[in-house]
Parts: structure tokens; sequence; C-alpha cells
């Protein structure tokens, strides 16, 4: 596959992608009181944050990206022209995003927003809700039923307040370029001041100056998929059992970093429709596959990672009212972040040979002596004037408690070395009381140690046997073939050490806090590194999925085109080889109609093209021999039969609503596949529904591919231009007996007597089923001879061999082939079209001579 130069980027251009978004909401619905909206005003007086629970997190989601606290503010224009404002400020990664949407009546593309960030509280204004909730928090209600919703005074919307809070917290490096995107932004500002005095006040926590990420988002950028398509797909979680990866996220996620995690999620989700950027992932993924050291170097060096959002988060969040846990969590804080960039070098050595643009953007991000003018090298050296070199992040608690005890260097402050040396002492007196205890009782004790409990004590039960321990010992606790006790000195010791350790805490806290303030003039270089590591993480993940499956790198044409293609999840569920289909598609093949019997593999042919229309849109390689896309902006899936029981909905009403919002929805760009429309009502009724639904997608010039039993539809619409029949190939027997092949095949299925062969395996009489066959075949006869000898028939398919014509000279032309291959191409399209025309003349003669 040839490489095509590009002009190299800045690495925020070449990262770019939807950031960081929480885990997915699950299809669950939460239980709601009768009053439905949980709406609760917010005072202005300083309230407790509620620890009611967002949507349920299922832990397949919580699990991969853990969950995460995200505010979410609304508000909207008045009038016909819906513009809508959001701001999502997520507290565990240190985010805010503005969007503002120019939507439509159907709030299609905010839902999908909302949807995607999937918010643990959404603030609407009071007007919204009283006296009369609006049209928006309906919809909200209804689609994003797992939010805890607020209303907060209308006041706090105030376009004025948000460019306060923007001007005070977003990057300085940032400032300029937010406030061009946002110059005309007037509800999008609205929303951002809501959402920072809401956490303010109802939260208790500010930012430091100049310290937060805030990105301004359109809708524009990425494509849509709703709700109801991510689960149908299982693109994020799995239909039967919410705990198994056996879902595209969890195919995808190979991931060694909660950042990796989250932005895979995010794409997921949210795939790209930028060529550029696409390419740009796919040339990583092509390299770290072809380079199997660097692939390696790269997975290793991940590894050690801690999840640098969070605690970039940490540095930067101050809280209104301080403590001494806190001044515990900001040691913790200075230590990861050392431990975290000491970890660089390995990433920039790892990709030292890197080549591709992506890469080589990443390396320069994590090397310390290159990234931003020293930046990352300055947060660095700050670190090591204050901190002990040899200090390192520790898991077991004890380790942890020494580290963050001798943390800050010696010399920094008297008084605080006075209470180290208090610590020590005490730490040791409890030792000696340990053997002093040992040697009194003749047993073998051992000592543990608990953040909760401090010191204690353990001794296998066996050691005692029948006799009583001494009463020395207290607080006794028997956990299997294990004792566990305390003694009242070695409480009073555990009280001592308690002391000294605050004291050390509250020494070094100042300190540590003056460290903390000069760390966060670099805040922006460290956001970058973090995005970089995200990045080459979820890359590394793709190529780790490459080298354990058969995929191919896509390519973006305007033609859709797969050689057999394979449904990614259900190849790695099935322990036989997965049957592979060809899949194309353009501007006059665009709407396909699939056949067959049930269980011949439509549902999961129609999966596969949608499933790798996502894959290659977010980067990464598609299980088949070829693949090529069109950019698609929307997709659509309406292949669910499930019923409606909390909406009280039956199965053809759902599947009637969701067939509104497509109609209403879809565009040139967009991709729809259907599966199995209008079987819920009668027959009469399902076929005209379908065929008119039909007849309006092929209008729309989107990509469809409907799967369907009516047998009458793909004969109806096959002189429509644009249309092709399709069906799965059965294998029949003189024995009533069918073989599933699981291929797609041209024109409709040949096996038309699905039913009569259902017949013969229950045994109905003989002279039943022979005057059935008799009557059924009559019929078939007469309906095929008056459609062929029709003359609207002749019409269409002139008019469909003149298109067709016309689409393959424009594919010869944009072909990269030469002359002598043209020519050649050009004589037999000429050939070709000239002996259909004949045809199609000699059948018009017949007719008028029937006449």
């Amino acid at each position: 596959m040839p490489n095509t130069s590009r002009p190299t980027t800045s690495i925020s251009s070449v990262l770019h992608s939807p950031r960081d978004a929480p885990p997915t909401p699950t299809p669950a619905r939460r239980n709601r009181s009768q009053s439905g909206f949980g709406f609760s005003q917010v005072s202005n007086s300083r309230t407790r944050p509620s620890t009611s629970t967002g949507r349920p997190r299922t832990a397949a989601t919580s699990g991969a990206a853990s969950v995460q606290h995200i505010i979410c503010s609304v508000t909207e224009s008045r009038g016909v022209s819906a513009t809508v404002g959001l701001c999502f400020v997520n507290l565990s990664t240190g985010e805010c995003v503005l969007s503002e949407i120019c939507d439509s009546q159907t709030y299609v593309r905010t839902i999908h927003k909302i949807a995607v960030l999937d918010p643990s509280e959404i603030i609407v204004p009071m007007t919204a809700v009283a006296p009369q909730k609006s049209k928006l928090c309906c919809i909200l209600e209804e689609n994003i039923p797992g939010a805890r919703m607020t209303a907060v005074s209308r006041k706090f919307f105030s376009e004025h307040l948000g460019h306060e809070y923007i001007n005070m917290f977003a990057l300085l490096e940032d400032a300029e370029a937010i406030k061009v995107a946002i110059s005309t932004k007037y509800y999008a500002m609205s929303a951002a001041g809501a959402a920072l005095k809401h956490i303010e006040v109802s939260y208790n926590t500010s930012f430091a100056l100049n310290s937060l990420r805030i990105k301004y988002q359109g809708s524009e950028g990425s494509m849509l998929i709703d709700f109801n398509t991510v689960h149908s797909l299982e693109l994020i979680q799995n239909l039967q059992n919410p705990k198994s990866t056996n879902c595209l996220f969890g195919l995808l996620n190979n991931t060694l970093t909660p950042m990796g995690a989250r932005i895979l999620r995010s794409n997921i989700l949210q795939p790209l429709t930028e060529v550029s950027t696409l390419n740009s992932r796919l040339d990583a993924v092509q390299e770290l596959t072809r380079q199997e050291e660097m692939f390696f170097a790269v997975r290793h060096a991940l590894k050690p990672f801690l999840d640098v959002d969070r605690l970039l988060t940490a540095l930067i969040t101050i809280p209104l009212k301080p403590s001494l846990k806190l001044s515990e969590q900001a040691i913790n804080n200075i230590i990861m972040l050392k431990q975290s960039l000491t970890t660089l070098d390995p990433v920039r050595e790892s990709l030292s040979s890197a080549r591709t643009e992506l890469l080589i953007a990443i390396r320069q991000a994590s090397d310390i002596s290159l990234c931003t003018v020293e930046r990352v090298a300055a947060v660095q050296e700050l670190i090591e004037e204050v901190i002990n070199s040899d200090v390192t992040w520790a898991k077991s608690p004890l380790d942890l408690r020494n580290q963050r005890c001798y943390a800050v260097k010696s010399g920094v402050n008297g008084l605080l070395d006075v209470a180290r040396q208090t610590y020590k002492e005490a730490t040791e007196d409890v030792y000696a009381l340990v053997q002093q205890l040992t040697n009194e009782h003749d047993l073998p004790l051992e000592l543990k140690y608990e953040a909760d409990r401090g010191f204690f004590l353990r001794l296998p039960s066996s050691e005692i046997e029948d006799k009583p321990l001494s009463s020395v010992f207290i607080n006794v606790i028997e956990r299997k073939k294990i004792l566990e006790f305390t003694t009242l000195e070695l409480v009073k010791r555990n009280a001592k050490i308690g002391d000294s350790m605050t004291e050390v805490f509250l020494m070094s806290d100042k300190t540590i806090q003056a460290l903390t303030e000069d760390i966060r003039k670099e805040i922006s270089a460290l956001y970058k590194v973090c995005e970089a590591l995200a990045m080459l993480d979820m890359v590394a993940s793709f190529a780790h999925l490459c080298t354990l499956q058969e995929y191919v790198r896509p390519e973006f044409t305007s033609t859709l085109a797969i050689k057999d293609g394979r449904h990614p999840i259900r190849e790695r569920m099935q322990g036989t080889p997965f049957v592979p289909n060809d899949v194309y598609a353009d501007t006059q093949s665009r709407f396909q109609v699939v056949t067959g019997c049930n269980m011949s593999g439509k549902s999961t042919y129609l999966r596969t093209i949608a499933l790798t229309i996502i894959m290659a849109q977010i980067g990464s390689f598609v299980p088949a021999q070829y693949a090529s896309f069109p950019i698609t902006h929307h997709l659509f899936a309406r292949i669910s039969v499930d019923e409606g029981v909390e909406a009280n909905t039956s199965t053809f009403a759902s599947e009637m609503r969701e067939m509104a919002f497509i109609l209403r929805n879809v565009g040139k760009n967009s991709v729809i596949i259907i599966d199995e429309l209008g079987r819920g009502t009668s027959v009469r009724d399902g076929l005209a529904i379908a065929l008119s639904v039909c007849e309006t997608l092929i209008e729309t010039k989107a990509f469809v591919w409907f799967a369907t039993h009516f047998r009458d539809l793909p004969q109806i619409l096959a002189e429509r231009p644009g249309v092709v029949n399709l069906h799965m190939k059965v294998e029949t027997s003189d024995q009533a007996s069918m073989t599933m092949l699981y291929k797609v095949s041209d024109g409709n299925a040949k096996e038309e007597h699905y039913g009569l062969m259902l017949a013969k395996t229950v045994s109905l009489p003989p002279s039943v089923l022979q005057i059935a066959e008799q009557e059924s075949n009559k019929l078939s006869e007469r309906l095929d001879l008056q459609k062929r000898t029709s003359k609207t028939h002749l019409v269409s398919q002139r008019y469909k061999c003149l298109l067709a014509l016309k689409t393959k000279l424009i594919q010869a032309k944009q072909a990269n082939i030469d002359e002598e291959s043209l020519r050649s191409l050009l004589i037999r399209l000429q050939e070709d079209f000239v002996t259909r025309m004949q045809e199609l003349n000699e059948l018009d003669d017949d007719e008028e001579q029937d006449l």
C-alpha cells in the first residue's frame, strides 16, 4: 500500500480526538418516583453535595474506565430555531468542554453529545422546569435517565459570569484561542457560568488560577451515533451479559493505562470524520505492527503509568476547606507525579526509531528535554529540589507512609526534621516492644500494619492450641487459623506515631503547597504529555489486536468495498472459523435489500458492515482482506426487537418510533442498517410501511442495508435506481433439510418455499402439500411474467443501465491505470452496454407484438 507524504503538523492537531469521556450509560433504566424529573433547587448557601448515584454502571464499563464525576449545564434559546449551550466540567480529570449546537426540534445532536459524555448531574434553569417543563427537559428525562437533574436559579446562567470564570481558570497559552472560539457563543458561555458556579456553591470546590483545560467542541468533526444504535450494536456493552467483554470496546481495549481506555471509549462513541487525522493514526498502527521491537518496547514502557489525568486534576483542585487528609493526599500527588515523570524516558526511547507523523509527535511530547521549551524538565527539576530522589510510589500502606514521611528533603524545614526524628523513634519503640513481648511470652508474634488500624500483632492459632492468650493481649480477632490482637502499650505507641505523622504532614504541607503552586505554572505541558500517552496507548492497543487477528488497513474513498469482511466480535467469540462476506456499495448500489431465511446470517452481515465502519473511523485496522470506506457522518441501526416494557410500548411501536427518528435525521452521508422492519404487525400493513420507508430512504441517497422477510419487497424495489437485491445462500435437499452457508449472493433468495419445507418436517398430509406446491408455483409464474413484460419495468431497466455506465466511467476516470488498460476497459464497457440495451429493445418489441 503506497505511503502518501503529508506535511508535519503540531502535536495538538495530530492528537486531535474527542477527549476523555466517562463510561457509557447502561441500557437499564433507573426507577423513578411518580413525579418524574428528579429536580432539586440549589440555594445560594453552601450545601453538601448529594451522595446519590447516577445511572448504574456495570462492572465491564466501570472496570475499563473508572466512573467519573461530570457536571453538565444546559441552556437553550427561545423561539423556533433551537440553539443549545452546553458545558461539561469533569471533576475527575480536570477538563471543561463547551459546546453550542444549532439543533433540530428533536434535539438529536444535543442528546448525542450529552449521552457520549455521560454526566452524573445535569443543571437546567429553574424557568425550564416551572411552571411547566420545557420540551428539552422532557427529552432529557426520556433519553438521559441515569443523570441526576438539578434546577438552579436562572441568574447563574450568565454570559458575563461565564467569561469571568474562563478568564480566571483557562490555561494561559490556550486563553486566546478559547476567547476566539467562544466570542459569539452566548449560550455556551451562559452554561459555563452556571456549571462552574454550581461546583463552587454545592461542592465547595474551586480550581487554581489558569490551570483548567477548557476546550470548545461543536457537533462537527465526528460521526453521530444515537443511543439505540450504541446499544443494539454492542459498542460498549454486551446485550446478554453486561459484565462480558464481548463488545466492540472489549475487543479493542488492550490499553495499559486508564487514560488510554477513556480516550478509546470516547472515540468509539464519536468516530472521527477528518481523513488526515485518521490516516495519521493508521500510519502509526501500521508502523507498530511492522516494527516488532518498537511495539513491545512501547507496551513495556506504558505499563508503569498511573492515572495521570486524575493526578493532574488533584493538583489543580483547591478545596475550600483544607484538612489533614488533604495534606496527606497532596504529598501522595507529588510522589506519583515524580514517578510518572521518571517513566517518560522509556517511552521516548521506545519511539526513537519512529518515522510516522503521529509517533514522532508523541515522542516529542514525552521527551523531557525537548517538550515545549523544556517545561516538563523544569517540573522535574522543581520536584528534585524539594523531594528526596529515592522516594517512589509504594503500594504497601506501611511503605507508602514511610515514603510520605521522608518525601521532603532534610534541611528544608527544621521543625519537620524534628517531627521525623520523633516518628522514627516511635516506630523503633514499636519494634522493640514486639521483640520484648515475643521473649516474655515465648510466642512467634508477627507485626503487621494497616492504614486504618496501625500496627497490630498476628499469631497462628496452632501456636497456643487450647491455652488461653495472656490478658496482656486485647481486641482479639480470629480470622480462620490466624489470631489478630494488640496490647494497651501498642495502642499508645500507635497513637504516638499518629501524632508524629500529623506533625510531619503539617510541617510538610507548606513546602508541598509551594511546590504545587510552582508546578501549576507548567500544568499545560503536563496535560500535553498526558494526551500523548493516552493516544499512544490507544494506537498500541490497535496494533496489539492486529497481532492477534488478521486485520487490514482501511482506505477512505467514495466507495464502500469490503473483501472477505468478518464480524469482529463474533469472530473472537466462536471457536469455528468465521465465514467471510464481500460488501460493495456506491452511488448506483446504495440501497441493498438482503433476504433469506431465519438464522441464515442476515443480522450478522449487517452488523459487520456497521462495526467495520466504526473501527475504520477511529483509526483501527478492520477484519477483512481489503476495505475502503466513504466518510460516514451519521450511523443508524434499527436492529433490536425488544419490547419497551417500561414505556408500555410493543415491538412494533418501538420500531416505528426508531424509524421516525431515523427518517427525521438521515442525510446524504449517513449509513443505515435496518433488520426486519414491520414484522410486528399484520403482513399487509407491515409490507406497506416497509415499502414506504424504503421509498423515502432511497430518495435520501444514503447507504442503506435493509434485511427483510417480505419477499415482495425486493421485487417491487428492483426497478428503482440504486437498489440492489442480495440473499443469504442456503443449501436444500430432497429430505426437506436446509444447510445455512452464511454467504451473501446477488439477487433474491432462490428458495421461495421455506414455509412448505417446514410443513414437510411436521408431516402434513401429502395431498395437502401437493396442492399447496402447485398453487404456489402458479402464482409465482404469473407474477414473474407480468413483471418481466411490463413497460415500466423495461424503462426502469434502461435507466439503471445508463446510470451504471455513468458510475463505471467515473470510476475509470479516477482510477490510476495505464492507457492501454483504460482503452480495454472502455471497449468492454461499450460492448456490455450495447448488448444489454439490445436485449431490452427485443423485450420491448415482443411486448408491442403481443399487444
